[in-house]
């Protein structure tokens, strides 16, 4: 046992946790979630969780369905909403097969494997995502179109509006599992939110967006309201993106920055550019996998629908933001087709895999 998987046996002890509950996600990006007794998690951090991998979607055959979940004990976290006595954590797992190899059929493992590449290359992979999802008044009649929760627009300040005490419970169980939050607001759709998680490293972020949706879906029902995060739940409003700010650093210096360079973005950045705007229409189907997508994505607003770049132009595929003086630290480049429902592993190995 190391250090880390000390702190996690003794925190289970002191803090009174009474479940453990491992996450991983299938291929479409859907939580799975067993939950083992503290007694257990010592035998689980050194020998992993057996489950048959041929029940989760797009793991494995019968035949060959024998897998393992290995917690990772640098995602331990308490859910702050299951209470602080008899309380539950979580841990993301990597998936192996029974010989101790990696799963490839694992998100998380694909997304490890397309940042060892950049590693190889000497560059850290950053992304910083845009969360953008719908609340509906409950219930939800099959059939008939959801109700949005309030009629607020853009940045509206309402004092009434539910949508403005759900961010603030959301963003204070974020932060209360160390997720940081960097702005939150009511977007341009009636009843449509966006928080935007504060920029990190891919793994983190992905691992950090599969929290962001337990949790919003955890306030709603708090809240008696649904929270949805499908691409276009109304005809004729806004559809929901995660817009994401991409950058590549060598070691403490942004290898997008350039100063003299036009937009102040190195020849490295728009050799990144190129590679996904050439990949584009391939990965799409990653980044964007249901039928619905493409509804939001040809629905108009600011959804981009064609294979383009902009510097201020915000219906772009790809986007150079404007250079802040004196950060070059924060120059990087946006890619908006994204959806807030994407498989958050899958969706950043790509985007990495076609810029490099």
């Amino acid at each position: 046992m190391g250090k880390q998987e000390d702190f996690v046996l003794r925190a289970l002890e002191e803090r009174d946790v009474r479940f453990v509950r491992l996450w991983f996600t299938d291929v479409l990006g859907f939580l799975k979630s067993v939950a083992i007794a503290p007694a257990e998690l010592e035998g689980a951090l050194s020998e992993g969780i057996g489950f048959d991998g041929s029940a989760i979607e797009g793991f494995a055959r019968v035949y060959e369905s024998d897998m393992v979940a290995h917690p990772d004990p640098s995602t331990f976290q308490l859910l702050p909403w299951r209470g602080a006595s008899q309380g539950t954590a979580r841990m993301f797992c990597d998936i192996r097969l029974p010989d101790g190899s990696p799963s490839f059929a694992d998100p998380r493992y694909v997304l490890k494997r397309a940042l060892k590449k950049a590693s190889d290359m000497g560059f850290t992979f950053y992304t910083h995502p845009e969360i953008e999802f719908y609340l509906f008044k409950q219930p939800i009649v099959p059939g008939q179109p959801p109700e949005p929760a309030d009629q607020s627009g853009y940045f509206d300040h309402t004092t009434t509006s539910p949508g403005a005490d759900f961010r603030r419970q959301a963003i204070t169980l974020l932060e209360q599992m160390g997720i940081s939050v960097e702005f939150s607001h009511h977007e341009a759709g009636p009843g449509q939110q966006e928080i935007d998680l504060r920029y990190a490293d891919a793994l983190t972020t992905a691992d950090n967006i599969m929290t962001f949706r337990t949790v919003v879906k955890e306030v709603a029902i708090s809240q008696g309201v649904h929270a949805t995060f499908m691409p276009k739940p109304l005809l004729g409003q806004p559809g929901s993106g995660m817009h994401t700010h991409l950058s590549l650093f060598e070691g403490d210096v942004n290898a997008f920055f350039d100063p003299a360079a036009k937009y102040q973005l190195s020849q490295t950045g728009r050799r990144f550019v190129a590679g996904i705007l050439r990949h584009a229409p391939e990965f799409t189907a990653v980044t964007n996998q249901y039928i619905n997508s493409y509804k939001r994505l040809w629905g108009g607003d600011e959804a981009p629908s064609f294979v383009s770049w902009g510097h201020n132009n915000r219906s772009a595929l790809v986007r150079v933001p404007m250079y802040k003086p004196g950060k070059g630290g924060s120059a990087r480049v946006e890619y908006r087709g994204m959806d807030s429902a994407v498989n958050p592993y899958l969706g950043f190995s790509v985007l990495l895999a076609a810029g490099l």
